[in-house]
């Protein structure tokens, strides 16, 4: 969707733009694996949105293996099969929580409640990571 970009310099890009050049950039070479750490954060949410789409519809096309770090619970739980929940530093798995809403997914899926239970099942380990950190120094 840039081939009317192709002749700008990367600065000259929006933000989404540079991201799925990324995305392209990395599977030029035909990797079995793609990283990818807070590769949206920067985004406006509908940007971010849109972004999430066509990742999703890049794993549909070309199946990598796709490893994911996000902040979002809510992209966490959209995007992946598997949520690995970590610990704030010493970063730990604390749990591995399966995602079982049927593929391919929309947007549409977030306002599901088994999403709502999912990604409250996230939450609930954030929630009691802080309150033990926070009871560990005192009230």
């Amino acid at each position: 969707g840039l081939a009317s970009f192709a002749d700008s310099y990367p600065w000259q890009l929006s933000g989404g733009m540079q991201r799925r050049v990324a995305i392209c950039r990395a599977l030029v070479f035909n990797p079995p694996i793609l990283l990818l750490d807070e590769p949206f954060g920067a985004l406006d949410a509908m940007t971010r949105d849109y972004m999430n789409i066509e990742l999703m519809r890049i794993w549909q096309q070309y199946r990598k293996t796709v490893i994911l770090i996000t902040h979002s619970i809510a992209e966490a739980v959209l995007l992946s099969d598997r949520v690995a929940v970590m610990s704030p530093a010493p970063g730990r798995i604390l749990e591995i929580i399966a995602i079982d809403l049927p593929r391919p997914r929309a947007l549409e899926v977030t306002s599901t409640p088994r999403f709502g239970e999912l990604a409250g099942q996230i939450r609930a380990f954030f929630s009691a990571e802080m309150f033990l950190s926070a009871g560990a120094k005192g009230p």
